[in-house]
């Protein structure tokens, strides 16, 4: 555990409207600390969400809010020399939430992620080099580990053989990362989180799409026969791990995810009890860049951390729905083709 002169007080974090950032400025801001919060709003999927999840930090207060791009290094500079003025570092951590995610999109569209994922971490970096920030939390991906290993996922297990663009660039992020650490004494975690999902999610990702399409009475698309399982893990379990990273680590990575892997049939069969509706499905040919199965061993999460998921999926999943039912007169126009 660190002392309280290594708990980071003044942390920027990455991609604030985004689904898991979002969460963590609000539990920062709610533990008293300074956060400021930065976002480009690309369009990687419907700006509505992101909209919304900003308007929420809004609306809280205490976050310094930054319509920003990674990639606008004189941007990003003017942002570290603001906040340098009278201190030794401009923030005691960054927390790197800002990327492109999705695994299928990346197969249409590799050059997006690459810019997106890796040139924006490496512009990151090299501010905190410039600028002496000295604690880097970066988010990968459980999409890393690919389909050759036995489960649950250890950290420790090879993860050269990608099998789509978007967990390559993950990989590259953290590559780069370890390289800022070996030559200019970044401290660094990096989180390989597992299939996130709760309130105002991706609606890429099956929780939020699944809910929607099947309470508007709309046709699901199921790529194999649902018997695929992913290691769902409910936002706010994911933020309070974010925040448990800021800790002095050296350079480690940890798997964050629920250790409780569930079939993408049983989670269907529980948004129908959950919405009073019968799902309409369309089965679909296996996508070859998807991952028959996630599985986090989080023993190091636990033991360097003191961290552990809290939320039951069932309990997780009905929060989302009932998020979806209060928001329904937007909710329902989300695209999540």
């Amino acid at each position: 555990m660190p002392t309280t002169s290594d708990t980071p007080q003044k942390i920027l974090v990455t991609g604030a409207a985004g689904f898991i950032a979002s969460r963590v400025c609000a539990l920062l801001r709610g533990e008293g600390r300074e956060v400021a919060g930065l976002d480009n709003f690309n369009d990687a999927y419907d700006l509505r969400l992101k909209d919304w999840r900003w308007a929420q930090l809004e609306k809280a207060g205490g976050v310094e809010l930054h319509r920003l791009d990674l990639n606008d290094s004189a941007g990003l500079r003017k942002l570290f020399q603001k906040h340098a003025a009278g201190r030794t570092a401009p923030f005691d951590a960054v927390v790197n939430l800002a990327a492109r995610a999705g695994v299928r999109a990346s197969v249409e569209n590799p050059a997006v992620y690459v810019e997106s994922n890796v040139s924006g971490a490496l512009n990151l970096l090299e501010m905190c080099r410039e600028f002496g920030v000295k604690k880097f939390v970066l988010a990968s991906t459980s999409s890393l580990y690919g389909r050759d290993h036995p489960t649950p996922y250890r950290e420790d297990m090879n993860t050269d053989r990608q099998l789509s663009p978007y967990a390559a660039t993950k990989k590259a992020a953290e590559a780069m990362a370890y390289t800022y650490h070996f030559l200019h004494g970044i401290d660094v975690s990096v989180l390989r989180y597992f299939t996130v999902y709760g309130p105002a999610g991706r609606p890429d990702m099956t929780p939020l799409r699944f809910v929607q399409r099947i309470s508007e009475g709309r046709t699901i698309s199921v790529f194999g026969d649902g018997s695929q399982s992913r290691d769902f893990t409910y936002v706010d379990d994911i933020a309070r791990g974010t925040i448990a990273a800021l800790r002095p680590a050296g350079y480690e990575i940890f798997n964050l995810g629920s250790d409780e892997p569930l079939k993408l049939s049983a989670m269907i069969t529980l948004i129908e009890e959950l919405v009073g509706r019968k799902a309409k499905i369309d089965y679909l040919p296996w996508h070859p860049a998807d991952m028959m199965m996630t599985w986090a061993d989080i023993s190091k999460a636990r033991r360097m951390l003191d961290w552990s998921p809290k939320t039951a999926f069932r309990e997780g999943l009905g929060r989302l729905a009932q998020w979806y039912s209060e928001n329904r007169d937007w909710a329902r126009e989300i695209d999540t083709d």
